[in-house]
């Protein structure tokens, strides 16, 4: 049994009303299509569960759903919540725009109020500093810009900070900073619709193909960490849609996308521009460039562009993927690590 996200590597968390499926605390579950996934309540992001443990956890899961009074549901989507605490998501028959919309209004509106808590503590305990640094007498100007700073960097993240460790097949595993996310650029490819001209630690290097989409599935949650509101979700989604699907809309996004991302060459002759905005990461170029709607329909598309693999017969590397992040889960909970194994482990987790 699996237990630990694919994309994030945090536990999903158990619970005690599924006994053939005991993972997760809020499970999404369409029986028509035999398709079973588990929530995960860090980067709220979609499991999808490897099939052969997936049909029995369906059925129980519909019978549940049924037999729970506390529920709420649209003529395609139903929520109920079980006494253990555990929340079932049961997809019937939706038109896919209503189901997206729902999908991710969800995730990307939790990832949006977290955020906005987060900083908003930060920003309450700088007010305090910035208070008694005014009674103390500090120099107005100096201490007015630190402070600033300090709080440009709570809300939008530092720039300096690795957001992304990723294992690439040509360049080694890279570090990405957050303000290398406003120096990569989508570019249109040759073998796909779609090719990252990724900015890195020490370097840069150009992705094809499946590589490229990877990469990008990567990113994109941290060029999204504010999530999105409900207007942007249903305009992505319509986007989406309206483009047939993860495919269509790469080849749509590949028309304007080497625009939109474009980075202004750097006067250093690398290729690059430095797009530091002081401590924090406020950026306005590269990843950061893409119309709202679509860096969360690139988003959608690339997590969607995953399942329709999986479902279309690469359940296998599904299943792997899945079982890696498992064996990472363990050997973190042994103490007595070889250093070179804590090594491999650290780099895994930033895969």
């Amino acid at each position: 049994m699996y237990s630990t996200c694919l994309y994030c590597k945090r536990d999903l968390g158990s619970n005690e009303a599924l006994d053939d499926f005991p993972v997760g605390r809020r499970i999404a579950f369409d029986a028509a299509k035999g398709r079973l996934w588990v929530v995960c309540r860090g980067c709220e992001r979609w499991n999808l569960s490897p099939l052969e443990e997936r049909w029995e956890a369906v059925e129980q899961a519909e019978r549940l759903y049924h037999d729970t009074r506390r529920r709420v549901a649209t003529e395609h989507i139903g929520l109920a919540r079980l006494r253990d605490g555990t929340e079932l998501v049961r997809i019937g028959e939706p038109l896919r725009p209503e189901f997206a919309a729902w999908r991710y209004g969800d995730q990307f509106g939790r990832r949006r109020k977290r955020q906005v808590l987060v900083a908003g503590a930060g920003l309450a305990a700088l007010g305090g500093v910035a208070i008694g640094g005014m009674v103390a007498g500090a120099a107005v100007g100096g201490f007015a810009y630190g402070i600033s700073q300090i709080g440009a960097a709570m809300v939008h993240g530092r720039a300096e900070t690795v957001v992304a460790r990723i294992r690439t097949e040509t360049a080694g595993e890279v570090h990405v900073r957050r303000r290398h996310l406003a120096e990569t650029r989508i570019v249109r490819g040759t073998d796909a619709p779609i090719a990252l001209d990724l900015r890195f630690k020490g370097g840069a290097a150009h992705f094809e193909g499946r590589e490229a989409l990877r990469i990008a599935g990567t990113l994109m949650p941290h060029v999204n960490r504010f999530g999105g509101k409900r207007d942007v979700v249903e305009s992505a989604v319509d986007v989406l849609d309206t483009s047939g699907g993860a495919e269509g809309y790469f080849e749509r996004l590949a028309r304007y996308a080497p625009a939109d991302t474009e980075t202004p060459p750097s006067r250093k002759g690398d290729g690059i521009r430095k797009t530091k905005r002081g401590a924090s990461g406020a950026f306005r170029s590269g990843l950061f460039g893409l119309r709202a709607p679509d860096k969360l329909a690139l988003e959608m598309a690339l997590h969607e562009e995953v399942e329709l693999r999986a479902m279309q017969g690469e359940l296998a590397e599904l299943e792997l993927a899945w079982r890696d992040a498992e064996e990472i889960a363990a050997i973190a909970d042994n103490l007595f690590v070889p250093a070179g194994v804590r090594a491999a482990l650290e780099r895994l987790r930033g895969v």
